[in-house]
């Protein structure tokens, strides 16, 4: 966990949802009450999200004490309890949203991520995330998805040189942005990876006699033509699928032989898992 950015999340997250305070807790609540509070799962699914709350917890109210039952990455089921909590009621209460947006959302990209990670079982093949993500959250939904077994791609545009489509027509064709990229490294003294995105087996084949570059990505390729770009490739380059891609089909791009396949819908268009903090 990046505890400088998960706190900076945290409190500007608080401050959203807080504002000048919680009135409906401050005017029915005496200063002083003392509860207890059970995270109840009620849903089927990868639990995540619960390092994260301990944080959230401890930013609330740093008197606040978690028993926890159950950790990130355990399946879990209706009517498990991940953890209490015990102390000023109105604490308890503050923190309450924050910890189930975020754990609800986190568990159903962890879960989402597992069932595809299971079906990938026995290929060479991982999935990766993308930054197909919400604005603000896209740490903790990448973190999720570590949790479910996936992997992360880049975390935003600062960490990769990724030269697709538009990057490609733009810059008047594969060799140019590929040289150009591989100047603007030396030029800049970065330390980056490259991967371009190819259509066809015709930009492919620039690509290769192109060079320099550390990844190649198979955009909205079908099996035959991903199969035999992969054997093209032949181990030369780190190779990627995506496009089209779902979890009917995902098996079957994985026995293509690709490195790995990002999945947008892992961030973008998941269910979240549904818990429920409940007074005890």
């Amino acid at each position: 966990m990046d505890k400088e950015l998960i706190d900076q999340f945290i409190i500007n997250s608080l401050k959203e949802d807080v504002g000048d305070g919680d009135h409906t807790s401050l005017a029915t609540i005496t200063a002083g009450t003392t509860g207890k509070a059970k995270l109840l799962v009620k849903d089927t699914g990868i639990l995540a999200g619960v390092e994260l709350s301990l944080e959230i917890f401890r930013i609330v109210d740093a008197n606040l004490k978690v028993s926890t039952y159950i950790n990130d990455g355990a399946k879990v089921k209706p009517g498990d309890i991940a953890f209490e909590v015990e102390g000023d009621a109105r604490s308890i209460l503050t923190a309450e949203r924050l910890v189930l947006n975020c754990m609800q959302r986190m568990s159903g990209i962890a879960t989402k991520t597992k069932e595809i990670v299971d079906l990938l079982q026995g290929t060479n093949t991982q999935v990766l995330d993308t930054r197909k993500t919400t604005p603000g959250m896209r740490y903790l939904e990448k973190w999720a998805v570590r949790i479910g077994g996936g992997v992360n791609h880049r975390f935003g545009l600062y960490d990769m040189i990724l030269i697709k489509d538009n990057h490609v027509d733009y810059s008047g064709g594969i060799r140019e942005a590929i040289e150009k990229a591989q100047q603007y490294i030396i030029k800049q003294n970065k330390k980056l990876a490259i991967e371009i995105e190819v259509r066809n087996l015709d930009e492919l084949e620039q690509v290769l006699q192109t060079g320099g570059i550390n990844r190649i990505l198979l955009d909205n390729f079908n099996y035959d033509n991903l199969r035999e770009a992969v054997n093209i490739i032949g181990g030369r380059y780190i190779t990627e699928a995506s496009g089209g891609i779902t979890i009917d089909n995902i098996r079957q791009y994985a026995e293509c032989g690709v490195d790995y396949i990002s999945v947008g819908a892992l961030t973008h268009s998941v269910k979240s898992l549904d818990l429920s903090l409940k007074a005890v």
